[in-house]
């Protein structure tokens, strides 16, 4: 059987307001004919399907256009489990539904048997744990407990779930494990530090059950494998790049062959092209004018990182203009400043008695001028949701 595992898929992200439902789509196109070209019996996705608990009509839309034409121009059987971006109540609801179509959604996760699905369900060849995001919230209140403390019995919960969906497994039947979850180690980025939830990691790849044949995971947008037991415990990645600092590494999904014996025929990683390509630019204001200017940024999202020795009236304008004239959108553009220096401006904030003058000064160093009305508008609704609530 062919298995090709994803997650994170994240439908609807907005970066920095700009829409993405584009990329969504050109990826979801690319996924079905990859599906095809290989031949792919089972689809795994690993949670987090949509960015929001509410997601938009164009994105649900997105989102069973792709369902209709998986069950329509295939024979393959797909899993979809929710993740902590996704109501599960709003992923669960057409289930029964999607049975019909070969697909099977997990949304909640209270019994761990329930969570089992056996493909193909008249003649099972494979069994898999469908276990959604369980969150560290939904544990017993213990009073005076430590986070530390919280955070080791979540990791128990999870190990003894684990535990329970194995044994509710056909032995003689290739054994796939599903979760969207923090494992120990498990890096985002080349240069950060391991992940770590409440001061403790949430699990450790060595806490999964013996046994089986394969763990798809989502939650981290890095591709990664852990080589600590004797299957593969995997992190698919998000399929588009969610921020600028993502933009750094391939985005791949990973296609698995298992006999009906439980022998690995082949492991591969498919890269995912690039549908919208993120750049990143720094310098100082000259440097980046002319790396405007000299490129190509037709389609692009950029993000400018530019090093003043002190504020540029208009700067940002004058940037985001420049890479405008040659089709690229600059979705941010970042002041770095001299840590130290009597070019910076400086203010005292006990000086000002209202939240929006220190507001607008922050706003005038960093960006060289006081915000827009509209800014300022908005600062004032969410000071007074602020004081509301207090």
């Amino acid at each position: 059987m062919r298995i090709l595992h994803t997650a994170d898929w994240h439908i609807g992200q907005r970066l920095y307001e700009r829409q993405r439902l584009d990329e969504h789509e050109q990826f979801l196109t690319w996924l079905l004919q990859t599906i095809k070209d290989y031949s792919v019996d089972l689809l795994l996705v690993s949670g987090d399907i949509f960015d929001t608990s509410l997601p938009s009509a164009e994105a649900t839309n997105l989102y069973y256009q792709f369902l209709y034409k998986l069950y329509k121009s295939t024979q393959i059987y797909t899993v979809i489990i929710a993740g902590n971006h996704d109501s599960a109540r709003h992923l669960e609801a057409p289930k029964e539904f999607l049975k019909m179509g070969r697909i099977h959604v997990v949304g909640h996760a209270t019994d761990p048997a329930e969570c089992v699905v056996q493909i193909p369900p008249d003649n099972p060849q494979i069994a898999i744990a469908a276990v959604p995001y369980l969150s560290e919230n939904e544990l017993p209140h213990v009073s005076f407990e430590s986070e530390i403390e919280k955070s080791e019995r979540y990791r128990q919960r999870l190990k003894a779930f684990y535990a329970e969906c194995v044994s509710h497994m056909p032995t003689n039947l290739p054994k796939i494990l599903m979760g969207h979850l923090f494992v120990h180690n498990g890096r985002e980025m080349k240069s950060e530090r391991n992940i770590q939830i409440g001061g403790a990691s949430a699990i450790h790849a060595s806490d999964f059950p013996d046994n089986v044949n394969y763990v798809a995971l989502g939650h981290l947008h890095r591709p990664q494998t852990f080589n600590v037991t004797d299957y593969p415990i995997r992190y698919s990645g998000s399929p588009i790049p969610m921020r600028f600092n993502e933009a750094e590494y391939s985005k791949k999904v990973f296609l698995l062959e298992i006999s009906e014996n439980g022998d690995t025929v082949s492991d591969e990683e498919i890269e995912i092209p690039v549908f919208k390509e993120l750049c990143t630019v720094s310098g100082d204001e000259n440097s980046i004018i002319l790396q405007a200017n000299a490129g190509e940024w037709d389609g692009k999202f950029i993000q400018v990182k530019v090093e003043l020795e002190a504020i540029v009236s208009g700067i940002n304008d004058t940037i985001r203009q420049a890479f405008a004239d040659r089709g690229g959108d600059v979705l941010s553009v970042e002041i770095e400043l001299p840590s130290i220096g009597e070019d910076r401006p400086q203010f005292e904030v006990d000086e000002m008695k209202r939240p929006e003058d220190i507001f607008n000064q922050y706003h005038k160093i960093n960006f060289g001028d006081v915000p827009d009305e509209s800014m300022q508008q908005t600062f004032k609704q969410l000071v007074q949701m602020v004081e509301d609530f207090q």
